[in-house]
């Protein structure tokens, strides 16, 4: 009963994440345009079509190569496309198609939006069209930078800190970030504001995963962690949901950030996990964590720490006094992942993975543009083809075995990837399933890695690992936007030729990570580890990492918190 009521809480404010991820999929968003004009309308012009305004013509807009000629009611008359305006001289009748003298002026009365979609979006609010279209590029770019920055650092005080304190602070700033937002009074404000909301919002993601994996023993750690990805994919569902009904984009940002405030209301009664309370020699403080379980799940012989350690609490206080060893109260950093060969091969591994995965997920959706259809229910089955991807990958997981299900998926993901390239333009449908099915397999490898990475590596660093996994993983994500405004700089590379390009590029990557992920341990049915010996023991490394292994942190103990947890109140019969 405990650990479902921490873990549910916990996954619930996951769904934020998701939310922000992709909020700015319709927050900014560029709507039809054109070029402002000085004065009065009083006739509009489209190919063969007539309006007594521009609202009137919107419908009929194909292409940005159109242009719309509008007459004043002064009598003049002017050709307005999207970044300039011209007006005809001594031109009196009003017609589409016009070969005389016409006066080049720039857009200095601003522009004019089709609003019969979205009423407002920050590309419509601050004008980032034209020559200023560059600054809508980097929205989402830059919010991927402040999800790698949060990430290394928040995973790093979730080790120095505790995670309990970086969930406190990263759910709060949410919320405020989040609403900070809608309230920004131009364009550089909104982007600092987001970049600071996307770092607490990969904290809290990168903590989330370490938290309940912490708390969830051996037999349910694989489908805890899973469905993390799960309540993402249900934020994702929501952006489309609250986009459908919300088309003002201050206002969506306002309705999708109070979506998980009942959380924020409750995050403070979440408690420190005993893992990292004895990795830090804090047995008192685990000791009350332990009894609070045993209260919850009416357990009525408590285990005791000392038990648990298989030593009593006076040997501890003895023992750290003629230690000389500082392992416990060691300040740890990234170097910590490369401590020997063993631990820095994994590390190379898993950050390759990392960064394939994310940017296999977003070159697989660049590709799905060409479904069609309705954006906004497009987006929400994207969000909700990810669920029966956990549920598979749980099974396989449990059944298979991490690295045994890591590697197939993978190496499918890269087979994909060169199917897709043979596949005639004509055959759309299979164009598409095919596409599904690279997302799909790389959506398995994706959400596998965040457990696989929690479990390869100790408590000590455990958040470390993990926000050091997700900062290569933003790399990709940042990378991704990138590819899709290609076709606007690099002219001689269509956009097929384009996608064909970052598609191979992924498909060599997943192989070459399937290839390595066969020299890492399987960790299936296994106890965390807590210090660096442990971990890379688990390698069958037996070289040391400068680093002996307390008692009280013994696989032994790891084995019997998680069992106190889940065994002894008859979850596991």
């Amino acid at each position: 009963r405990f650990q479902a009521c921490v873990y549910f809480a916990s996954v619930f404010q996951a769904m934020s994440c998701g939310i922000h991820y992709l909020a700015s999929v319709f927050m900014a968003v560029t709507p039809n345009f054109v070029c402002g004009f000085p004065g009065n309308v009083s006739s509009v012009l489209f190919h063969n079509s007539s309006a007594s305004s521009i609202e009137d013509i919107w419908t009929l807009w194909t292409s940005a190569e159109n242009y719309i000629v509008v007459q004043l009611e002064n009598g003049e008359i002017w050709e307005l496309d999207q970044c300039s305006r011209s007006k005809r001289e001594a031109s009196l009748d009003l017609a589409y198609e016009y070969e005389g003298n016409k006066s080049v002026f720039p857009c200095s009365d601003g522009f004019l939006y089709d609003d019969m979609k979205w009423k407002s979006t920050v590309v419509t609010q601050w004008d980032l069209v034209c020559d200023r279209e560059w600054l809508a590029k980097l929205i989402q770019p830059t919010f991927m930078l402040g999800v790698l920055v949060g990430a290394v650092i928040f995973g790093d005080i979730a080790d120095r800190l505790g995670r309990q304190r970086v969930i406190w602070f990263t759910s709060a700033g949410q919320f405020v970030f989040g609403i900070a937002v809608a309230f920004t009074f131009d364009y550089y404000s909104f982007v600092i504001v987001r970049f600071l909301l996307a770092m607490v919002s990969s904290g809290y993601l990168v903590v989330a995963f370490v938290y309940v994996t912490e708390f969830a023993g051996i037999k349910a750690r694989t489908w805890a962690s899973m469905h993390v990805h799960a309540f993402f994919a249900m934020g994702i569902m929501i952006v489309a949901l609250v986009g459908f009904l919300v088309r003002t984009w201050w206002v969506y940002q306002i309705f999708l950030s109070i979506a998980t405030l009942p959380f924020v209301l409750c995050c403070w009664m979440l408690p420190e996990t005993p893992f990292w309370l004895l990795s830090k020699e804090r047995y008192e403080d685990a000791q009350k964590v332990i009894d609070t379980m045993a209260r919850w799940n009416k357990v009525s012989t408590p285990c005791k720490v000392s038990e648990l350690c298989s030593v009593q609490q006076d040997d501890l206080a003895s023992g750290r006094a003629g230690d000389n060893d500082t392992s416990s109260t060691k300040k740890h950093n990234i170097l910590d992942l490369f401590c020997n060969w063993q631990i820095a091969r994994r590390t190379i591994t898993v950050w390759l993975i990392w960064f394939t995965g994310s940017l296999g997920y977003y070159v697989f959706s660049l590709s799905s543009v060409s479904l069609g259809g309705n954006e906004y229910l497009n987006l929400f089955l994207i969000g909700a083809v990810e669920l029966p991807c956990y549920i598979i990958a749980c099974l396989a997981m449990d059944k298979l075995g991490r690295r045994n299900t890591l590697i197939p998926f993978l190496i499918l993901s890269a087979l994909i990837c060169v199917l897709i390239m043979f596949i005639p333009q004509d055959f759309n449908i299979l164009i598409i399933l095919a596409n599904m099915a690279g997302k799909f397999s790389i959506g398995v490898a994706f959400g596998l890695i965040y457990l696989y990475t929690a479990e390869l590596y100790p408590t000590i660093v455990r958040s470390l690992a993990v926000g050091s996994g997700s900062m290569m993983c933003r790399v990709g994500s940042v990378v991704a936007p990138f590819c899709v405004y290609l076709r606007s700089v690099w002219i001689f590379m269509p956009l097929v030729a384009t996608v064909y390009f970052f598609q191979l590029l992924v498909g060599i990557m997943a192989l070459l990570s399937g290839i390595l992920t066969t020299m890492l341990p399987e960790t299936l049915g296994k106890p965390l580890t807590n210090t660096l010996v442990e971990a890379t023991e688990m390698g069958r490394n037996k070289k040391s990492c400068s680093e002996k292994t307390p008692p009280a942190h013994s696989v032994a103990a790891s084995e019997k918190i998680e069992m106190f947890g889940h065994e002894r109140v008859g979850t596991d019969k």
